[in-house]
C-alpha cells in the first residue's frame, strides 16, 4: 500500500501543472470552435423540420434506384439534419411508402453531406483542406455502395410493428408526435405555434447536441493529455489499428458531425490522415447514440445488417482512399 505522502507524489506526478493546463486549452478550445457551428446546424434542422412538410419530400422521389440514392443525398446537402430529428422523419416516411435503402441513405448521407459540415471541417483543418473534399468524396462514396447493396437485399420492411412501437418509441419521437398533433390543432390559427415549436425544437436538440460535445472534448481531451505520446503514435500510425481505434473513438463518443472534425483535428499531429477520414465519415453515419435510435424503429437484425455494412464499407473505402491521397 502506498502511504498517503507516497500517494500525493504520484497524484502530483499524473497530474501536472502542465498536464492541467493542457487539458483545459483542449476541451475549452474544442467547445468553443464547434458550438458557433452546432448552433447553425440546430437552427437549420428545426427550420426545416418544423416548415417542411414530408408529403414534399416524398412527392419528388424518384423510383428509379441509382436517381433514388442520387436524391436522397442531394435532400442531405439541401436539408443538413442531425440523425436525432431524422430517424422519426424516415420512419414516417417509410410507412408511407418510402423505399427503404433512399429511406436509409438519407439517414446515413444528412449528417455528413451537407454545408455546414463541410464548412465546419474546412475550418478545423484550415491548414489540410483537402481533407474536407476528401470527407465529402468519400462520404458519397460509401453512401452509394450502401444503398445499393440495401436495394439488392431488403424486400420486406424492417420497421418494428407498430403495436409493438407504441411503447419504444424514443424520447424525440414523442416530441415529433406531439408537434404534429399540436400543428395540425393549430391549422387554423395561422403561424405562432409552428414558431414555437421551431424555438421548443431549437433549444431541445441544441442541449441534446451540447450534452455530447461536452463528453466528447471532456474524452479528446484527457486521452490527448494522458495517453503517453509514444503509444498513441504507435496506435495512430499503424495502418489497421489507427483506424480500428478512430472508429471505435467516433462510435463512443456520439458527437454530432458539425463539430466532430474539431476533435478529429487534434489528432492530426498523432494519426494518419486515412483513419482521421474514417473518424469523419464513420461517426455521422454510425454511432451509440444513432444505434439506439435505430433499434427504436427498426428491428434488430436489420440494424445488425446496417452496422456491419457501414463499418465495413467505410473501412475497405477508407484503406482505398488512403492510397490516393
Amino acid at each position: 500500500m502506498l502511504s498517503k505522502s507516497e500517494n500525493h507524489t504520484f497524484l502530483s506526478s499524473f497530474f501536472t501543472v502542465d498536464h492541467l493546463q493542457s487539458f483545459k486549452t483542449i476541451f475549452i478550445s474544442l467547445i468553443l470552435e464547434a458550438l458557433p457551428f452546432i448552433l447553425l446546424g440546430v437552427l437549420l434542422s428545426s427550420l426545416l423540420q418544423t416548415f417542411v412538410p414530408e408529403s414534399t419530400i416524398r412527392r419528388f422521389t424518384p423510383r428509379n434506384p441509382i436517381l433514388g440514392i442520387l436524391f436522397a443525398c442531394l435532400i442531405g446537402i439541401l436539408f443538413p439534419m442531425c440523425e436525432c430529428g431524422m430517424i422519426p422523419i424516415v420512419r414516417r416516411l417509410i410507412l408511407k411508402g418510402m423505399p427503404v435503402y433512399i429511406a436509409v441513405v438519407f439517414i446515413i448521407a444528412g449528417p455528413i453531406l451537407n454545408p455546414i459540415v463541410f464548412a465546419a471541417t474546412l475550418m478545423a483543418f484550415r491548414n489540410h483542406p483537402s481533407i474536407a473534399y476528401s470527407r465529402m468524396g468519400l462520404a458519397f462514396l460509401v453512401v452509394i455502395i450502401i444503398g445499393l447493396i440495401l436495394y439488392r437485399i431488403v424486400k420486406r420492411s424492417p420497421l418494428r410493428q407498430s403495436q409493438n412501437h407504441e411503447s419504444k418509441v424514443p424520447l424525440h419521437e414523442v416530441h415529433h408526435h406531439h408537434h404534429d398533433h399540436h400543428e395540425h390543432h393549430h391549422k387554423q390559427s395561422g403561424n405562432p405555434s409552428k414558431i414555437m415549436t421551431f424555438f421548443v425544437h431549437s433549444s431541445s436538440e441544441f442541449f441534446e447536441m451540447g450534452k455530447y460535445l461536452v463528453f466528447g472534448a471532456l474524452l479528446t481531451a484527457l486521452i490527448q493529455v494522458f495517453m503517453q505520446r509514444e503509444s498513441l503514435l504507435a496506435i495512430g500510425q499503424g495502418p489497421l489499428s489507427s483506424h480500428f481505434f478512430m472508429m471505435g473513438l467516433a462510435y463512443i463518443l456520439s458527437i454530432c458531425s458539425t463539430s466532430d472534425a474539431f476533435v478529429a483535428s487534434s489528432f492530426q499531429t498523432s494519426f494518419t490522415t486515412g483513419s482521421l477520414l474514417t473518424f469523419l465519415v464513420f461517426g455521422p453515419m454510425l454511432d451509440f447514440k444513432s444505434t439506439l435510435m435505430l433499434l427504436s424503429v427498426f428491428k434488430f437484425k436489420f440494424v445488425l445488417l446496417l452496422v456491419l455494412l457501414i463499418s465495413c464499407t467505410v473501412l475497405l473505402c477508407s484503406l482505398l482512399w488512403e492510397q490516393f491521397i
